[in-house]
């Protein structure tokens, strides 16, 4: 196909991002997406004279993004389209879109081309089902998928590298060579964010403390540490029980994201040190106020080291912490390109953000690997690459000029179906 048409000024082409946690989508070309929404959506299917921001399809009604879903409404369930990183409900998926285009783009989907992040264990049913979605109904002009892990290698200029990607629900190590990914050598762990929410939620247990969320308080009195907390309860109408765990976990997640550190070295030591390290306060929407030393660091400690009294919501003992996780990825490659994965390792997702976390890694896989061997951590300064290196690393390829002849057209989907993808889209 000649791609001038969508490589011109005029026209400009998007970059959507699915992961586990958040969606982000925005204009290639550009620095940051212009939308970067949660994958957790409301679902009322009983309350038809309710406002909402999506029409009604088949009774139901939808809540999306952080100002509707958070809302205390009856009846309304939380669910999410994505499973293990992967489009699972193509409904709501589809809701997520509409509401992408209208509230964030603001323009037609037959005016832009598309392009699309995957994980690399996507199956070839789910790659043709979304290029059959935005061809049949988004009628786009063109459309390609990239591995997200090759994305966020471009995004940090690179085209070999050792991509760890620690996200919510898990954290993998995809191996990427000369920009194509090493398919047989990807690892996957389950020790993520979630299991860090988890953490919090059985040290809080342990210490008696409840976690209220914001829409069941109307104001608070703020107190002294450890002091019983003061607050008015708000009146709400009955909510359900995904609701009020969701609200929880919203909590939780914002005293992981404040407060808790990784250690640089072992526990031990730390704990041998703790008269010396400074209390770091958090103060609960209920008013409640608690100072951690190290505790702070007991929380991620299971994210490095995998054994059974670190783990409090994942059983079995068979878990890869994430250093073994890419020393085992890196060992399943060929001998010959191991120094330049080693050489080229690149900490993304929500948990890269953690204070301590790359220079934690590095040193357990210097300990790992042969004296021999160099390895190097890349560290984005920038949070805003951490978080959205994928999504980035889309923005720069789709804007390319050299790439607008890789685009899968309209006519080549007319013409061979929904297939396509997997001849165009390695």
């Amino acid at each position: 196909m000649s791609g001038g048409v969508y490589g011109g000024d005029e026209v400009g082409a998007l970059v959507f991002d699915i992961g586990a946690h958040t969606c982000r989508a925005g204009f290639a070309g550009e620095d940051t997406p212009k939308a970067d929404v949660s994958t957790m959506m409301g679902v009322n299917s009983n309350n038809n004279a309710m406002e909402t921001d999506q029409p009604p399809n088949n009774n139901k009604k939808c809540y999306i993004d952080t100002n509707s879903v958070c809302v205390a409404r009856e009846n309304m369930e939380i669910s999410s389209f994505v499973k293990d990183s992967m489009i699972e409900d193509w409904d709501l998926f589809e809701k997520m879109m509409d509401h992408l285009y209208e509230k964030h783009i603001k323009s037609d989907s037959e005016l832009h081309p598309v392009l699309f992040s995957e994980v690399p264990w996507n199956p070839k049913a789910k790659r043709e089902k979304l290029t059959e979605i935005m061809f049949e109904k988004y009628k786009v002009p063109a459309y390609f998928m990239c591995k997200n892990a090759v994305l966020s290698a471009f995004a940090n200029g690179r085209s070999t590298a050792l991509v760890i990607d620690s996200g919510s629900t898990q954290t993998s190590c995809v191996p990427v060579h000369d920009g194509y990914v090493l398919q047989q050598a990807v690892i996957r762990t389950p020790l993520a964010g979630d299991l860090i929410t988890v953490n919090c939620k059985s040290y809080f247990d342990e210490l008696g403390v409840e976690i209220i969320p914001p829409y069941m308080i109307a104001s608070k009195d703020m107190v002294k540490e450890r002091a019983s907390p003061v607050y008015t309860k708000k009146k709400f109408p009955p909510v359900t029980d995904s609701y009020h765990s969701l609200m929880v976990r919203r909590v939780l997640q914002d005293f992981a994201a404040t407060v808790i550190q990784v250690s640089d070295t072992s526990l031990a030591n730390e704990i041998q040190n703790s008269t010396s390290i400074p209390p770091v306060s958090y103060v609960f929407p209920n008013g409640y106020n608690l100072g951690l030393t190290v505790d702070r660091f007991k929380l991620t400690e299971a994210l490095f080291d995998a054994s059974s009294h670190n783990l409090k919501g994942i059983h079995g003992g068979d878990l890869l912490s994430i250093p073994n996780v890419v020393t085992t990825s890196a060992g399943m490659c060929d001998i010959d390109i191991r120094p330049s994965l080693y050489s080229g390792i690149i900490a993304v997702g929500g948990n890269s953000l953690l204070p301590g976390f790359t220079e934690r890694l590095t040193k357990e896989l210097t300990i790992k690997t042969p004296p021999s061997i160099r390895v190097k951590v890349i560290q984005n300064s920038s949070t805003v690459e951490k978080r959205f290196s994928s999504w980035i690393g889309g923005s720069i390829l789709a804007s390319l000029g050299t790439f607008q002849q890789i685009w899968i057209s309209k006519l080549e989907y007319d013409e061979v179906g929904k297939t396509v993808v997997e001849k165009k889209c390695p």
